[in-house]
């Protein structure tokens, strides 16, 4: 069973997705009202699980440290599924094993670390012993078509957000799993140059991402306070 992968994000009207320095919204309207509707949208679409990178979850979740060294022979690199997984999931691409969780869920979403197979096998006793679940994406941590298989067949998820940042989406993105996005634009602006966007895959600049995949308009929704929402439908092209 392969997870139906929506790309949710916000972003200001260039693309940026740091909401500390977009502008502010006219009136003297809260930018923080605007920003909270992207959180209403998320609910609408009643997934089972969220995803983020390691550099989103350690900024608003969960500490970070530098990887453990040690063995990788103790444990088999097979998912692992504590006992007390949840309906809704957390999910985090923590290929190095950086995140230090002191806790097994996020406001009641269970946690499963995604890791790459070289990850020491006394973190992932760490993971055990906290009742984290996991699972792994191949040899660097890089293989997201394993991991979402993995998400789908063996943690039995449905329906999944991909929430970002930039790394991550653009890593699904280039991997081919992304079934919709959407995009709602802030009615403000960023500015600057190489600040993060919605899809900033790293890769030489002759390379495409996104090359075979083509998006068709499902819907646009104008909402309170110049707040647009669009959805977009990703369809398979012949490259």
């Amino acid at each position: 069973m392969q997870p139906f992968i929506i790309c949710h994000m916000i972003s200001s009207i260039d693309g940026r997705i740091v909401p500390d320095r977009w502008t502010l919204p006219v009136d003297g309207v809260n930018r923080d009202s605007l920003v909270n509707q992207y959180y209403d949208v998320e609910k609408t679409y009643n997934a089972d699980g969220w995803i983020i990178g390691r550099a989103t979850a350690s900024e608003h979740f969960v500490k970070t440290t530098e990887p453990r060294k040690g063995t990788t022979n103790q444990f088999p690199r097979e998912p692992y599924v504590a006992q007390n997984l949840t309906e809704r999931l957390a999910i985090f691409m923590d290929p190095h094993g950086k995140l230090q969780y002191e806790r097994s869920d996020i406001e009641g979403d269970g946690i499963v670390a995604v890791l790459a197979d070289n990850v020491a096998d006394d973190y992932l006793q760490t993971l055990r012993d906290n009742g984290i679940s996991y699972c792994f994406a191949g040899p660097d941590g890089r293989n997201i078509q394993q991991a979402v298989a993995v998400l789908g067949n063996t943690f039995r998820r449905r329906k999944l957000l991909l929430e970002g940042g930039g790394l991550i989406n653009g890593a699904f993105l280039q991997a081919g799993v992304i079934n919709e996005i959407s995009l709602m634009i802030y009615p403000g602006i960023d500015g600057v140059s190489g600040i993060a966007s919605s899809f900033d895959w790293v890769c030489a600049t002759d390379n495409e991402p996104a090359r075979g995949q083509a998006l068709s308009l499902l819907d646009v929704e104008k909402r309170d306070n110049g707040v647009l929402w669009l959805r977009y439908k990703i369809e398979k092209t012949i490259p």
